[in-house]
């Protein structure tokens, strides 16, 4: 096994094309200690885990890193307050614990407190969310990293109305509370940068097509690569799945039962300008049939969330006209104002990957997570949550290599890649921009996004002015950072910049269309795409967004899916078999 290296220079944790196809050529011949199947928020934060002890790792990945659930949450890293209603104090106090390292420690550059109202109508309620907000609090004062927030606070309803004047006067006042939210896509990546920068090999666009076994047992993964149509096998003493919504078809490539099966949740949010909404905190209130969060996300709002069940096409979830009339029915009457269809700058729909047990023993598994050996050398990790992923990580290295001399998980102390020295590039943002030419506004952003990696796009743009303008149609996202996802960040393919290294496919009443042509030329310069390549490049992008505009006018979820699966893919990526 290998020392732990040393990655401070963003150099080591560069995802460019170039290391994806050392990386390729080089996976024809070595032997890993293990591969993770699933480029999520858990699969990312297992590559890191098993990178970090000193563990030979590669991570696969069928479509783009976050593609999946771990780009379409609530945006929130938060200890699970509803929880303490099931009474399930230690899953709480474990999510407060991982919420105040991932702010204080592991990424305070894309982790940050978010003040919260929880309004109430009465004495009683005030009385019974108070309590349970005084045990949260306490929780997360039980050790150094949970508190990083201050207490909970009452409010009266003229002070409630003048921090939220949007919200309904049927309220008598409202209990401040702090969570924290987090750009899910941007913090999987910085996983996947981070496990790259400890030696890991980082491949999106690979997909696991079976288990390769010898006498012994486990000996690799057969492969895809989706890009080029090339199959090998990783050779590995180790599998782990980190499938989400997809572990139940990566658990039939096992030949024994994991006792677990994985249920698909659809959970729907809007995204509405700020103007449309007027108060200064996020709002959670309960609804007749889930919890209603009205979250501040930048220049936008952001609504949700649905919580239905999800029997379709797992890759392509899709919000119905149902889905957008419920939650702008539920945010109306939270506030004392309408708020119309009209006013919607973007949608998107994601699944959270629910356990139910397939016995008595696994019955009640709900939102924790299992790790499993269906048989020895593969490991399966379901379920959790993206503020846990670290726990969830750690929890799957052990099982992976109960038994070893492995050295035991150290992620709580490792800062994630862009994290060192945030504060201090921070206090230095009015020089950085000065020096940059640049707002300091935007570097503020940018350190947000990018941590002190903000500096090489920032420098890289003084070198080429024509990347320091915005993208067309925007003024939050530069040029630069579309060369840079391409150039550092994994980014194959034009909707993996816009939808998920930058956000315009919800943040942009356009959902990013009017820059699309100019940032699939940034990136063809990286990618090395000529024109026939960019245009299709284009055209698939703005087909998906035509494609999700009209799922978005359905009726139901069958019609709704059958407008979304109408757009072309340009990842072929293949169906797995079916457990029999």
């Amino acid at each position: 096994m290998r020392t732990l290296p040393s990655w401070t220079r963003s150099h080591a944790g560069q995802l460019s094309p170039q290391r994806r196809a050392t990386e390729w050529g080089r996976a024809r011949s070595q032997e890993y200690d293990v591969v993770i199947v699933g480029g999520g928020i858990t699969g990312a934060g297992c590559a890191v885990d098993a990178a970090s002890r000193g563990l030979s790792v590669a991570l696969v990945e069928a479509r783009d890193f976050a593609s999946g659930t771990s780009s379409r949450s609530s945006k929130l890293v938060h200890g699970g307050l509803r929880y303490l209603e099931q009474l399930d104090v230690s899953l709480v106090h474990e999510a407060l614990t991982e919420r105040g390292l991932l702010m204080s420690r592991i990424a305070p550059h894309l982790v940050h407190p978010l003040p919260f109202l929880l309004p109430v109508k009465n004495q009683a309620q005030r009385l019974y969310y108070g309590a349970g907000l005084m045990a949260y609090d306490t929780l997360a004062s039980m050790n150094r990293w949970g508190r990083g927030v201050p207490h909970h606070r009452h409010f009266g309803r003229a002070e409630t109305k003048r921090m939220f004047p949007d919200l309904s006067d049927e309220y008598a006042g409202s209990i401040g509370y702090f969570d924290a939210q987090t750009d899910d896509a941007r913090l999987v990546t910085t996983l996947a940068r981070t496990a790259a920068g400890l030696g890991a090999s980082v491949l999106s666009s690979v997909e696991a097509l079976d288990l390769e076994r010898d006498g012994q047992g486990i000996s690799g993964v057969n492969v895809l690569d989706v890009e080029s149509g090339e199959r090998l096998t990783l050779r590995s003493r180790k599998v782990v799945s980190a499938a989400g919504v997809w572990s139940d078809e990566v658990a039939c490539l096992a030949e024994g039962s994991t006792g677990i099966n994985v249920e698909a949740s659809k959970g729907v949010h809007l995204v509405l300008p700020r103007e449309a909404i007027d108060g200064s905190t996020a709002i959670i209130d309960r609804t007749p049939w889930s919890v209603l969060f009205i979250i501040p996300w930048d220049g936008h709002w952001i609504i949700g969330t649905t919580d239905t069940p999800w029997n379709l096409e797992l890759a392509h979830p899709a919000a119905s006209a149902s889905d957008v009339a419920y939650l702008l029915e539920q945010a109306s009457e939270t506030l004392d104002k309408r708020v119309g269809i009209e006013q919607v700058e973007g949608v998107y729909a994601g699944l959270r990957p629910l356990l139910k047990g397939e016995s008595d023993d696994t019955s009640r598994l709900s939102r924790t997570h299992a790790v499993v050996q269906p048989e020895p050398g593969f490991t399966v990790v379901a379920g959790g949550k993206l503020t846990t992923y670290r726990v969830m990580a750690k929890d799957t290295v052990d099982k992976a290599f109960a038994g070893e001399d492995v050295p035991e998980s150290r992620t709580d102390q490792l800062p994630l890649l862009g994290a060192d020295g945030f504060a201090h590039y921070k206090a230095q943002a009015a020089s950085l921009a000065a020096r940059s030419g640049q707002s300091e506004d935007m570097v503020v952003r940018l350190l947000h996004r990018y941590g002190n990696l903000a500096v090489e796009l920032l420098d890289l743009a003084k070198r080429q002015p024509q990347l320091a303008r915005p993208l067309p149609g925007q003024d939050q996202y530069l040029r630069v950072e579309a060369v840079y996802a391409a150039r550092s960040e994994g980014a194959l393919h034009l909707d993996d910049v816009l939808t998920r290294r930058l956000r315009l496919s919800i943040e942009s009443a356009d959902r990013g269309t009017d820059a699309a042509y100019d940032a699939a030329g940034l990136v063809a310069t990286v990618l090395g795409w000529d024109e026939e390549r960019q245009d299709r490049e284009v055209e698939a992008y703005i087909e998906r967004v035509a494609a999700e505009r009209r799922s978005q006018q359905q009726p139901d979820d069958d019609a709704a899916e059958q407008a979304r699966l109408m757009a072309a893919e340009m990842r072929a990526v293949e169906p797995l078999r079916t457990c029999a």
